[in-house]
């Protein structure tokens, strides 16, 4: 068996991020990157102006108190009346972050945004805004596709005389707690291209969040750059890269858990880079790491269900066949079943990752909570890339059994009836005979 694989090489060279050439290969070939210019001189517009803080907007994922994000995938939601939105991005915007937004339930769009600057998303030309049967209100929502870089809020603008229009949480939530698989590192949109995403969007009428960076263990030590585990800054609103070092130091700001909507399912897939033997971390820490975590979620959200992910590490070749490597398949085994034990359940402990304390949660419902996912099967070793992280297509495949687990599983419905979930994913054959 070849060894395992660290999934996340390049972490080292995030501080270089930044710099970095906007070049992107895929596949060898240079990937098309020349998204719409959509930066505009607001002077020439008549705006009706809101803050970042305003009411009406809806911030999805997580974002501080200076209203910058964080994670993957994290982006914000709106109504609107009329046929103009514009936002103007604060100083704290990593400049060429690529977002993704859309108009209602049309295909996402593509530009690059840069600090201080105005961006134009809907205009009276925008495709969807001038239709037979319009949304009234219309939907605006914007996703950050990069997990290293983010933008930061200033401004939104609708045309003067129009305005925002607050919508209503959808009717169920889910969030996921992971490493770069969960990201969407080396995908071809990042975090609107990760399985986590894929399913959330998938879903329909849910709220996804999507806490997850590259090469994070879920052990509280340093793993590629990483300063500290999953078991600890989960409970931060900031992640673990070269942004949240340049603005918060050693301070970041502890998430308030009630700023989101209460996840009904909380899907955990953490454990690749504790494997790796370059972290060093050993089988006893792991476990521990991973059971807090859970502890921590259940005092959170008592009433959410947890999912814990079989390890996917790559696959080897042995003999004239392929096979998938895992990692802690027992340890993940027992902490499951720890959990939905009598040893458990009769006085179950939390743990709070901000204050390193333990406590026993005061509730009267104790049911078994945590479920195991088995991802045995679902890639095959040509859905890996070269860089160690599952292709475009594999990332598709897990989340479409992992949906389809959580529907058996827990009856929720598919509801999500035809916007686009996967961009750039439309591939068929144009010829009859060949």
């Amino acid at each position: 068996m070849q060894p395992e694989i660290m999934l996340g090489t390049v972490l080292p060279l995030l501080g270089l991020i930044a710099s970095a050439s906007a070049t992107i290969l895929q596949n060898g070939q240079v990937k098309i990157t020349d998204y719409p210019d959509t930066k505009v001189d607001p002077s020439a517009y008549a705006f009706e102006t809101y803050e970042a803080d305003a009411f009406e907007i809806s911030y999805k994922g997580r974002w501080d108190s200076k209203k910058i994000s964080w994670w993957s995938a994290p982006g914000l939601v709106f109504g609107f009346t009329g046929e103009t939105v514009a936002i103007t991005f604060g100083n704290e915007t990593v400049d060429f972050t690529l977002v993704g937004y859309r108009l209602d339930g049309l295909d996402w769009m593509f530009t690059n945004v840069t600090a201080g600057a105005t961006h134009l998303f809907v205009n009276p030309e925008t495709p969807g805004v001038n239709v037979t049967y319009p949304v009234n209100p219309a939907t605006f929502e914007l996703r950050v596709t990069n997990w290293a870089y983010g933008v930061q809020i200033d401004k939104v603008h609708v045309a003067a005389g129009d305005g925002l229009v607050k919508l209503p949480n959808p009717g169920r939530a889910i969030e996921f707690i992971g490493d770069s698989l969960s990201a969407g590192m080396y995908t071809a949109y990042e975090g609107l291209s990760s399985f986590a995403y894929g399913v959330g969007a998938g879903l329909g009428n849910t709220d996804y969040n999507v806490v997850a960076y590259p090469g994070i263990c879920v052990s509280d030590q340093d793993c590629w750059g990483n300063p500290r585990g999953q078991v600890h800054q989960y409970f931060y609103t900031s992640d673990t890269g070269w942004r949240a070092a340049e603005i918060w130091g050693d301070n970041p700001e502890p998430w308030d858990f009630k700023k989101q909507q209460a996840p009904d399912i909380v899907v955990i897939n953490l454990g690749t880079n504790d494997n790796n033997e370059a972290n060093n971390v050993t089988t006893e820490t792991y476990v521990e790491s991973y059971t807090k975590l859970i502890q921590g979620v259940h005092g959170k959200f008592p009433d959410a269900q947890v999912v814990v992910m079989e390890l996917w590490l790559g696959f080897y070749q042995s003999g004239n066949s392929y096979f998938q490597n895992k990692g802690f398949n027992q340890e993940l085994y027992n902490i499951v079943q720890y959990f939905n034990s009598a040893e458990y359940l009769t006085a179950p402990k939390i743990w709070d990752g901000t204050t390193n304390a333990t406590r026993t949660l005061n509730t009267t419902n104790h049911q078994p909570f945590v479920h195991f996912f088995n991802t045995t099967g679902i890639m095959q070793h040509n859905d890996i890339g070269p860089q160690w992280h599952p292709t475009d297509v594999g990332a598709i495949k897990v989340a479409s059994h992992l949906t389809q687990f959580i529907r058996l599983t827990f009856g929720w419905e598919l509801e999500a009836t035809g916007p686009e979930v996967f961009h750039d994913t439309l591939y068929w054959n144009d010829e009859t005979s060949y």
